[in-house]
């Protein structure tokens, strides 16, 4: 019987294969998910890595442990030895121009592989990022090419020569390993495949809260059902606007507020908040023609309790936080849209553009202390928000949210 590999050459070697037909058949599949395949795109840039990692060693194993000599000579034998060398090139080729191809992306989107070791950008010029993609590409139908070939020179051998070659693979001579083993490239292929996002449905859960956000007023009303329901008195305001008597007041926003956002991601939620924000606010609620708003939101302290997607929010593609670092919305005036209902109609200076943009809210409580909730619908394409391709599978519209205490003296 022919010699084996060492015992760690074939841990590796099935491993391996496993690992590639995995890689393979998320791979594929990527490029059509957009933003829903985010967190699968993470896992297989953490796999690739893996995989570069796992062939190194490997090939640190050939040079410790010889491999066995080849039974074949001639043509055949130089072909196979040609399969096993394109092989290596691809195991390394494909995580590395992988690797390339993320380094060099206009959003740079932080890798951490397995969510627990950072993953630094190779020191590459954007530039490069076609041919990276390109290589990449290529050195996927190479590999198959290659996985393909290898396979049948092992039937070959096995099934037709019968010299007993594939043993040498295999840690003993049992027919139970002879399927086992194989078959975990099998499975490699079916999780693949199994752990990709559904199709995304036709109206997802987020947008259909989105699309209530835009004509929601207050908690369970509308406009038309609020000014029904406000009593006489309440009317009269909406109709005759009153002049104020004295200057409003100035309102100071209570620490613990929160402004928040949500929006659909091929049938799932992507929601998350704004950490750093601040807001001026004069408004005397009787008289809501007086109000002047501003309120200022930090972009960088955007997050959605995930630093990978945390960290490309604030890149080029979304908010840009480099060269526009903070967003402003402003109102001069509002009105009255029911009880204790209110409707701004202002300016959001978002990424360096201007557009209008109107903010409902409600107040409650009663004297120098009030809640404020409320909520918007913003068109993040306007602004130029979600401008690649990893952003194909996002709704058009962000449901914006914001409850605080304001106080005032």
């Amino acid at each position: 019987m022919p010699q084996r590999y060492s015992l760690a050459a074939i841990a590796l070697h099935w491993l391996i294969a496993a690992l590639l037909a995995f890689q393979i058949s998320v791979g594929w599949a990527l490029e059509d998910l957009g933003a829903r395949g985010f967190s699968l795109f993470q896992l297989h840039k953490s796999v690739g890595i893996s995989v570069l990692a796992l062939t190194l060693l490997r090939v640190a194993i050939r040079y410790w442990k010889p491999r066995p000599a080849r039974l074949e000579g001639g043509w055949q034998g130089m072909l196979a030895s040609a399969v096993h060398f394109g092989l290596y090139i691809f195991m390394i080729g494909a995580p590395l121009t992988g690797w390339a191809l993320v380094s060099t992306a206009r959003v740079k989107v932080p890798t951490l592989i397995f969510g627990a070791i950072p993953l630094p950008h190779l020191p590459l010029p954007i530039a490069s990022h076609g041919a990276a993609e390109s290589a990449h590409g290529l050195l996927a139908w190479v590999g198959i090419a290659l996985f393909l070939l290898h396979v049948a020179g092992a039937l070959r051998h096995h099934l037709l020569m019968r010299d007993g070659l594939i043993w040498r693979m295999m840690p003993a001579r049992n027919p139970v390993l002879l399927f086992a083993l194989p078959a975990l490239i099998v499975v490699g292929l079916v999780i693949g495949k199994a752990i990709l996002p559904a199709p995304a449905k036709t109206q997802a859960p987020a947008t259909a809260i989105m699309n209530e956000a835009e004509e929601t007023l207050a908690p369970g009303t509308t406009e038309n059902t609020a000014v029904n329901a406000a009593d006489p008195a309440d009317n009269a305001a909406v109709a005759v606007k009153d002049e104020p008597i004295g200057p409003p007041p100035a309102w100071a926003v209570q620490p613990g507020g929160r402004i928040g956002f949500s929006l659909g991601n091929g049938g799932e939620a992507i929601s998350g908040s704004f950490g750093k924000w601040s807001a001026k606010i004069v408004m005397d609620p009787a008289h809501p023609q007086s109000a002047d708003i501003k309120v200022m939101i930090d972009l960088a302290s955007a997050s959605v309790g995930d630093a990978y997607k945390d960290g490309m929010i604030t890149g080029d593609e979304f908010f840009a936080v480099a060269t526009h670092p903070t967003a402003t919305f402003t109102a001069k005036g509002a009105e009255k849209a029911g009880t204790n209902a209110y409707r701004a109609a202002g300016t959001l200076n978002l990424k360096g553009l201007s557009k209008p943009q109107t903010i409902r809210f409600t107040l409650s409580g009663v004297g120098k202390t009030r809640k404020v909730s409320g909520s918007a619908t913003v068109a993040r394409g306007a602004f130029g928000v979600g401008n690649g391709d990893s952003s194909a599978g996002l709704d058009a519209k962000v449901a914006v949210t914001f409850v605080f205490s304001a106080k005032t003296e």
